[in-house]
């Protein structure tokens, strides 16, 4: 499903100095599988994120999707790949404040010019599937953090992508909540979801049935649970 080769990233922090931060990365996701990729705070994994949510892209390294060379795709190309196939659930939950839970999901089926009756029935399908049907009208500041978490897996889901990708999506909860989101990517997997976490967390790491570390700026490790 997802192929990265050789993937190597350095910035330029001053005039020719640079700093690498990933190194000859090699890296096959396929169909179904629930991974987690874990390393310290330093280690560039939201970097590495970003090169398979395929905003990062550069000529000197292979990333491909569903067998589609990235490096070789216009960036409209890119965002349809996007749309089709991956979508984000950030660590800081990306709802926009004054708009309703509801509104929060339909929003990508907008840009997918899915109809509105057919975007409220869906968004209502996925606010269920999350537990939330009862707070479908609720703003973000009306919903606790582990809601507002599942507002965004639900508008992540009501895109159908094959590859949900989820950032640190424990940071901010308790023990008892994080477990609940955990349950809830399980639940999603066994969909037939293809479900990359990045996490610091060893204790988050050990629910995926994949465990990929980076430390020093590249994979040390490729375990299987």
């Amino acid at each position: 499903m997802l192929k990265l080769e050789n993937v190597s990233k350095s910035y330029k922090i001053w005039k020719t100095d640079t700093v690498q931060v990933l190194k000859n990365i090699n890296l096959e996701i396929g169909e179904n599988e629930f991974i987690a990729i874990i390393g310290p705070s330093w280690s560039w994994k939201s970097t590495l994120m970003n090169i398979i949510w395929l905003l990062d892209r550069e000529f000197d390294w292979l990333v491909e999707i569903n067998w589609v060379n990235v490096a070789k795709q216009k960036d409209s190309s890119l965002a349809d790949l996007r749309w089709k196939h991956i979508w984000f659930v950030f660590q800081n939950y990306s709802l926009i404040p004054r708009i309703s839970a509801l509104d929060q999901i339909m929003i990508p089926l907008d840009y997918q010019k899915i109809p509105k009756k057919e975007s409220i029935s869906r968004a209502k399908i996925y606010l269920e599937k999350v537990w939330l049907l009862d707070k479908l009208k609720s703003k973000p500041n009306e919903m606790s953090g582990w809601q507002n978490q599942r507002v965004s897996i639900a508008r992540a889901l009501s895109t159908y992508p094959s590859i949900i990708l989820a950032d640190e999506p424990t940071w901010a909860l308790d023990s008892k909540t994080w477990a609940e989101i955990l349950d809830l990517f399980e639940k999603i997997h066994s969909e037939w979801k293809t479900v990359v976490i990045i996490t610091h967390d060893k204790w988050v790491a050990q629910r995926a049935k994949r465990v990929i570390e980076i430390k020093d700026w590249e994979i040390v490790g490729d375990t299987r649970n």
